[in-house]
C-alpha cells in the first residue's frame, strides 16, 4: 500500500462530476480518495471493503442495487459481520487479525473488530473532512480552539491538532475516548494539546457555556440515537437543533467554521443547511452542504453514506 503519502495530496476532497443546484443552495458530493481504504463492491444491502490489508463484509442499508463482483471475490473476505441480536457479531477467519492499524499520513489509527458493533474504529467516508481540516492551519502564536463533539476514536481530533489547533474531544463512550488516546500515542502526538472528555455532548456544552469558554471551531458527528455515560438519551431529530443553538453560544468572535455530519437515513443535506443557517444567523460567512460517499473500484459507482454541512466565516483582508 502507498499510505505513506501525505494526507494533503491524497486524502481526497472531490466534488461529483455535477453539482446539483436547488434554489440558491448547491449540493456537493465529496468522495473519499484515501488510499488507506478501498470499496471493492456494494449491493444487496452489503459492502465489500478493505482497510489496512484486511478485507471484510458489512451490512449497508443504502446499497439497494445488485452486487457487481462475483461471489468468489466476496468469499475472499476474512471478516464478515453477521446481523442478529442487538448488534450482531463478527465472524473471523483463522488468519484474520482482531487488532490491526492503518495510516492517515503520519497519523496511525488503531482498528479492532468488536462483537458489539459493526464499526471497527474509523469512518473512511469522512476523509474529505480530514483533508479540509488539515488545510485550516493556524499561524498565530496562540492555538485556536476546536471542539469535537461525538468525536469517536479521534481521527478528526488528531488531524486538527496536527494542523495547529488546541482540541477538546468529547464522546460519551469511555472505550471510544480510550481508543482515541491510543491513536494519539501510536501517532507520536502525545505532546499535542488534546483534551479527552468522557461526557454527554449536550451536558458538556451547557457546562462550557456556564464556564464562559469559547471556541473558534466546532465539529459535530451525532448518532441517530444513543445514551450518555449516566443514561442521558439522545435522539437526533429531537436534540440536534437545540444542541446547535447552544453551540452558537460557544463560538468566539474569531469563529472560523462549524462542520456537521448526519447519518440519519431519512434526513437531507438541505436540512443540514437550514440548521446551520439558523445556528449562524448574523455571522458573516457561507454555508456548504452535500453528501459524503465512497467510490467503488471497477465501475466508479458512488455509495452515499452521510450528509454534511459546513459554515465557514468569510476571510477578512
Amino acid at each position: 500500500m502507498t499510505e505513506e503519502k501525505s494526507m494533503a495530496s491524497k486524502s481526497g476532497l472531490h466534488k461529483s462530476p455535477k453539482t446539483t443546484h436547488i434554489g440558491h443552495v448547491d449540493i456537493n458530493v465529496l468522495v473519499s480518495d484515501w488510499e488507506g481504504h478501498r470499496l471493492l463492491d456494494s449491493g444487496d444491502g452489503l459492502k465489500l471493503e478493505e482497510i489496512g490489508g484486511v478485507r471484510m463484509v458489512r451490512s449497508e442499508p443504502k446499497a439497494w442495487w445488485k452486487q457487481s463482483l462475483p461471489r468468489s471475490e466476496w468469499a475472499k473476505a476474512v471478516a464478515v459481520h453477521e446481523e442478529g441480536g442487538r448488534e450482531g457479531h463478527w465472524k473471523l477467519n483463522a488468519n484474520c487479525p482482531r487488532d490491526w492499524e492503518t495510516k492517515l499520513g503520519k497519523i496511525k489509527l488503531q482498528l479492532r473488530f468488536m462483537d458489539n458493533s459493526k464499526q471497527f474504529g474509523v469512518f473512511a467516508e469522512q476523509s474529505p473532512h480530514w483533508k479540509w481540516l488539515s488545510e485550516q492551519k493556524s499561524t498565530s502564536a496562540t492555538r485556536p480552539r476546536l471542539l469535537n463533539l461525538f468525536g469517536y476514536t479521534g481521527a478528526a481530533s488528531l488531524v486538527a491538532a496536527q494542523a495547529g489547533w488546541s482540541v477538546t474531544h468529547v464522546d460519551a463512550s469511555k472505550p471510544a475516548v480510550a481508543w482515541g488516546r491510543r491513536n494519539q500515542e501510536a501517532s507520536g502526538m502525545a505532546q499535542e494539546p488534546i483534551r479527552w472528555i468522557i461526557e454527554d455532548a449536550p451536558t458538556f456544552v451547557k457546562r462550557e457555556i456556564k464556564r464562559g469558554n469559547q471556541y473558534e471551531a466546532v465539529l459535530m458527528d451525532p448518532p441517530a440515537f444513543g445514551r450518555g455515560p449516566t443514561g442521558e438519551f439522545w435522539k437526533v431529530e429531537r436534540d440536534l437543533a437545540p444542541l446547535l443553538r447552544s453551540c452558537r453560544e460557544l463560538l468566539s468572535p474569531q469563529a472560523q467554521f462549524m462542520i456537521l455530519t448526519v447519518y440519519t437515513i431519512d434526513a437531507s443535506s438541505i436540512l443540514c443547511h437550514n440548521l446551520l443557517e439558523e445556528c449562524t444567523a448574523g455571522l458573516d460567512g457561507k454555508i456548504d452542504i452535500g453528501e459524503l460517499a465512497l467510490k467503488q473500484e471497477g465501475n466508479g459507482r458512488l455509495l452515499p453514506l452521510s450528509l454534511w454541512g459546513r459554515w465557514q466565516a468569510n476571510r477578512k483582508g
